[in-house]
């Protein structure tokens, strides 16, 4: 059974443990990203937001290898069976689906410790998002900044320009302290987005991802 593109450009995409049968995750292909999953071996999807195709585990290694794919008989929905390699979802947890909506509880699975496989700026944003899709009355300096933009919008202009400040005139460790701020209140902004560090770190390795060799050679046609 083959699936027909030009009817169904987009496609909903399950990943599925190949052992256990958990459902990790739910994403969307396109052609494209389904033809470079058979060829690779590797899970890669379509994001509707980014517009753009992207591998499962392109930034944190958490790769999704395919063992079988399994084709639904409208054929317009596939199964990916998968071996995780890490977790599935950005919160650390083993999958995404951890809500039970009917009970408002959360299902309670192996979460892997954030701080041993990401780094502090990785883990710092998992926890902002977990605060963000939190539907307890937490009362914490994070969830207030998410909940009013114009006062997070504010602290990030003063936290800048505190920024701006220490590098001018003030010592090393305030430097360190002010740009500290700095960070975590752009992470905040970042996460009510919906914008993963990630993108930075790749917009990052785009601009500044130059060989030496290639780096000279760029400076001297200047």
């Amino acid at each position: 059974m083959q699936i027909n593109w030009k009817k169904n450009p987009l496609i909903p995409a399950i990943a599925q443990d190949y052992k256990s049968n958990q459902v990790l995750m739910l994403a969307y292909m396109n052609e494209k990203a389904y033809n470079l999953t058979l060829k690779s071996g590797y899970a890669h999807y379509y994001s509707r937001s980014k517009k753009r195709l992207w591998k499962k585990g392109e930034s944190s290694n958490h790769t999704q290898e395919i063992k079988d794919i399994l084709i639904d008989c409208d054929a317009d929905t596939i199964i990916l069976k998968v071996k995780q390699n890490g977790v599935a979802c950005h919160t650390g947890r083993e999958s995404c689906f951890f809500t039970s909506i009917l009970e408002d509880r959360v299902i309670l699975d192996k979460k892997v410790d954030t701080n041993v496989i990401y780094g502090v700026v990785d883990t710092l944003y998992h926890t902002i998002m977990e605060r963000k899709n939190s539907k307890k009355n937490i009362k914490s300096w994070t969830k207030k900044l998410l909940n009013d933009r114009d006062l997070m919008l504010s602290k990030i202009r003063e936290e800048a320009d505190e920024v701006a400040t220490a590098i001018e005139s003030e010592s090393d460790n305030q430097v360190i302290y002010e740009v500290a701020d700095l960070t975590y209140h752009t992470l905040v902004g970042l996460g009510y987005r919906d914008i993963s560090p990630d993108r930075i770190k790749q917009e990052l390795a785009r601009r500044f991802g130059m060989s030496g060799i290639e780096e000279k050679e760029s400076r001297g046609k200047k």
